[in-house]
């Protein structure tokens, strides 16, 4: 038996991660999916605590992963809690240098929309099926029910958690890490990796791994079975 802490990324609640986490107890695993803060005040620093808090309450290490906005969260979590993880696995995503916030790493255009949506909102609301895939976090094979019931249930991201980095603490490269790529392929990592881009330069020790789950940005929505089975291979 493998333990397994689930982190949902931007707006989406441990729900969204049921069909996986259920897969994976049918397998024989103990999974916790983690609900992130949402309260005003929330920044990434406070989204490390709270995965820092569910990583102290847990009997052994576990096999840490994280969901696109909760990539780079789980990467400080992991190096600050580095006993009680056994693998730290990013889905579609990856970590960032410290101190650097997710609105850095889009375009200036998105960041300026970005930015306008929360002085308008006072929060940045989940965008809907087209913005997402025009953005670049591909809705593909997510049915349509599914997905509209995941964006009812989701909750706005205070400013503190678009506009501010997690405190790194320093890579263990003795921790196996992999990253399950969904909307982008393996060459498209070694690119972004020899161009030394932000998320990707990292990823060139011995310790990292691929994972092709050829699908959209969301697979615990558009491709559970195949989730759980890749992280079933981990454990």
């Amino acid at each position: 038996m493998t333990s397994y802490l689930l982190v949902p990324g931007f707006w989406i609640d441990a729900t969204a991660w049921s069909a996986v986490a259920d897969d994976l107890r049918a397998r024989g695993h103990d999974v916790t999916a983690l609900d992130l803060g949402h309260e005003p005040g929330a920044t990434a620093r406070t989204r490390v605590d709270d995965v820092l808090a569910a990583l102290g309450g847990v009997g052994e290490p576990v096999v840490l992963v994280g969901h696109s906005g909760a990539g780079p969260v789980c990467a400080a979590a992991a190096e600050r809690a580095r006993e009680r993880v056994a693998h730290l696995v990013f889905v579609d995503t990856g970590p960032l240098p410290d101190g650097v916030a997710q609105i850095d790493f889009t375009p200036p255009d998105a960041q300026a929309a970005t930015r306008a949506t929360l002085a308008e909102h006072g929060a940045l609301p989940m965008p809907s099926r087209a913005e997402l895939d025009a953005a670049g976090s591909s809705t593909a094979s997510i049915p349509d029910a599914v997905f509209d019931a995941v964006r009812a249930r989701s909750t706005a991201e205070p400013p503190g958690v678009v506009l501010t980095g997690a405190r790194r603490g320093t890579p263990d490269p003795s921790l196996s890490k992999t990253v399950v790529a969904c909307s982008f392929t393996s060459a498209d990592a070694r690119e972004l990796i020899d161009a030394g881009v932000p998320g990707f330069a990292e990823m060139d020790g011995p310790e990292w791994t691929f994972v092709a789950l050829p699908t959209g940005h969301w697979p615990m929505l558009s491709a559970p079975s195949g989730l759980a089975e890749v992280l079933d291979g981990l454990g």
